[in-house]
């Protein structure tokens, strides 16, 4: 079905339109996404709106580009509307929960009704073997009363004991991670931090919570099926860095969000969820669980590293910028004696930009010589210390091989002072990358 994309792709939006999108400048963010069939199984806000990567494939797609490559492909969101357009598509993603997340959100093409069964025969067991939540993790003992963690551990032995290879069986897997903090009275972040110490005024019912969602993949399924799509969308859990399952000259259009060298912690982000799987049993084990393979953009990742950094800056791959990031990171660096020695953003800094070097080598060789690149990326000013990351982006793109970058920011960052560490305006926007 390679031609058989809607001609109106924004159907598939819902009651979301491009001149929302406009006027609450959201290009950049996950936030209408809440609304849209098959993005919003699973809150992971680390990313841009569906919409305008819709807008932005088809329009490329009328150009002639064909395949579609997202190297920091979160939870899926330029994959699923590669295939809504039509277009082949691949996605890669180190954090394992995160690529996880994805692959169960492109078996949506399954029969919704072959999952209704089995998820509701998970909730059947569930019901009937009731499990006591002895000896759960803290976290877990923290963020669930004793009821509503029973019933969670219920749900989570019974699709133990009935999972089978089938995409009902993943797909219900996901509807049990997206309930966990609707479940919860604690309190979350924007940025999926667990807060145990605040509370919110309202959560659900575990069960009640499983069954609305169930309804709601299915109903989402069936939606999006009624629409023509392309090939089926893949997801490779590998490192852009090094892009190693992507053949050479393969993209002809990448669009992406990459980690913001702004000290988020991407391995923290499904911290809950990964104790319940029993993935990790503490904060402490992320290290080896997740941070080993993500883009070294959070302090925590690059502490046991920070004797190394002038190493980092002396690499060949960031000469280009040397001079320019040298200063910020011995600037960041005497700044961090003032704060207690805590933070090591100076470490952080070289390690983002020295990561993000080797992915713009890793990148040129998987796309075409005439192949664009758009990059949804923001700037950042740890400990008030500008880093012009779109800038010096842009040049380590053109010096991995790329021809030409320019910037177009979407919206001011950091201008409401209340509550600010720093008052250093920053902005968000539009790499875009010429080959």
């Amino acid at each position: 079905m390679e031609n058989a994309a809607s001609a109106r792709p924004l159907e598939l939006f819902e009651t979301v339109t491009e001149d929302d999108l406009q006027r609450s400048n959201t290009t950049s963010t996950f936030a209408a996404n809440l609304s849209l069939p098959i993005h919003r199984w699973f809150r992971y806000p680390a990313g841009f709106s569906a919409i305008w990567a819709r807008q932005l494939i088809e329009q490329e797609k009328a150009k002639g580009r064909r395949t579609v490559l997202d190297p920091f492909a979160g939870s899926g969101t330029t994959i699923i509307e590669a295939e809504g357009a039509g277009l082949c598509s691949i996605g890669i993603e180190a954090h394992p929960f995160v690529a996880r997340i994805a692959r169960a959100k492109l078996k949506w093409r399954s029969k919704a009704s072959a999952f209704r069964r089995f998820a509701d025969g998970v909730l059947e067991y569930a019901m009937s073997h009731p499990v006591e939540p002895s000896a759960a993790p803290k976290l877990l003992n923290q963020c669930f009363p004793r009821e509503i963690l029973s019933r969670l551990f219920s749900l989570r032995e019974a699709w133990s004991h009935l999972r089978d290879d089938t995409a009902a069986s993943e797909l219900t897997w996901l509807a049990l991670m997206a309930i966990l903090r609707e479940c919860s009275p604690v309190g979350t972040a924007q940025w999926q931090y667990i807060l145990p110490n605040k509370s919110k005024a309202r959560f659900v019912d575990a069960f009640t919570a499983f069954a609305n969602k169930v309804a709601l993949f299915a109903a989402d399924m069936e939606r999006r099926q009624s629409f023509p799509h392309g090939p089926q969308a893949h997801i490779w859990q590998e490192d852009a860095r090094n892009c190693q399952s992507i053949p050479d000259s393969w993209a002809d259009l990448v669009v992406t969000s990459p980690p913001y060298a702004n000290n988020y912690d991407y391995a923290d982000a499904t911290r809950l969820e990964m104790t319940f799987n029993g993935e990790i049993n503490g904060w402490g084990d992320l290290q080896q669980t997740v941070r080993q393979y993500l883009i070294r953009s959070c302090s925590q990742h690059v502490a046991p590293i920070t004797s190394q950094t002038q190493e980092i800056l002396d690499a060949p791959s960031l000469q280009p910028i040397r001079a320019e990031i040298a200063e910020v990171c011995r600037q960041l660096a005497i700044e961090r004696e003032q704060h207690g020695g805590k933070k090591t953003y100076h470490t952080m800094v070289a390690a983002y930009f020295s990561d993000m070097a080797r992915m713009w080598m890793s990148l040129r060789r998987v796309t075409s010589p005439g192949a664009l690149v758009c990059f949804v990326v923001g700037d950042s000013a740890p400990y008030g210390i500008y880093v012009p990351v779109d800038r010096w982006l842009g040049t380590l793109a053109v010096a991995g091989g790329f021809r030409s970058f320019s910037f177009e920011k979407t919206r001011d960052r950091n201008i409401k002072w209340k509550n600010r560490k720093h008052r250093v305006p920053l902005h968000e926007g539009r790499l875009w990358v010429e080959g």
